[in-house]
């Protein structure tokens, strides 16, 4: 479990299959190089990397590796991954930690791509596109990461949503560095998924249950929300 504040930015410094017997077939070891923040982890320990969960297979000083089972690969942006790129790295959670940000489990909902930012007024607001799925989950004013870092939505239309970053998000994540046509991690509200995963048995088979699926016009047009 995450907060979605990210602790560092760190560089890839190498890709290539995950060693024998260490992995599952086919996977592959990302190498991360990350200053000290890597040094009070041993091996097992979980990172979000770019906002996707991996285990930590093992380290050399300032440089962790992390094997990518192949489902992990397909599904997030860390199959673009270069080296010489530059990743959001968040640790897991302490029992006792400020929690920031909101829950993030760093599993990876799906992947977006970066729309347009807009920059106005000392404000830069980052569109997404995002896959019809995961809109119901997207809620106006309400959590989601990116890339691994909590944000806050601010509007949101078909296909499409928004969120404000702000300077400290630009100076210290990579989302200061991404531009139109970049893909990126989606990690949806955990809040949002259970509430419309429970509406959407408790409806099943009456009217809002239609074939069109659960959606935040239909609950309210059935009386579930105000």
């Amino acid at each position: 479990m995450f907060s979605g504040i990210i602790e560092a930015v760190g560089k890839v410094v190498g890709l290539r299959a995950a060693p024998a017997g260490r992995s599952a077939a086919a996977a592959t070891r990302l190498e991360i190089e990350a200053g000290t923040l890597f040094d009070e982890l041993r091996d097992g320990a979980s990172v979000a990397v770019n906002g996707a969960c991996l285990t930590l297979a093992d380290r050399r000083d300032a440089v962790a590796g992390f094997d990518v089972i192949p489902e992990t690969w397909q599904r997030t942006t860390l199959q673009f991954l270069k080296v010489g790129d530059a990743v959001n790295l968040e640790r897991s959670l302490r029992v006792g930690d400020r929690l920031d940000g909101h829950f993030v489990q760093g599993h990876v909902d799906g992947v977006g791509t970066a729309d347009r930012i807009e920059r106005q007024a000392g404000e830069v607001k980052l569109w997404v596109v995002a896959d019809a799925e995961l809109m119901p989950y997207v809620v106006r004013k309400g959590a989601i990461a990116l890339d691994g870092t909590s944000l806050t939505v601010v509007d949101v239309a078909d296909s499409r949503f928004s969120v404000a970053l702000i300077p400290t998000t630009l100076e210290r994540t990579t989302l200061g560095r991404r531009r139109p046509g970049d893909k990126v991690n989606i990690e949806t509200d955990i809040l949002a998924r259970v509430v419309l995963a429970r509406l959407e048995a408790l409806g099943r088979g009456e009217e809002v249950a239609s074939s069109g699926g659960i959606t935040w016009d239909r609950l309210r047009e059935a009386g579930y929300l105000p």
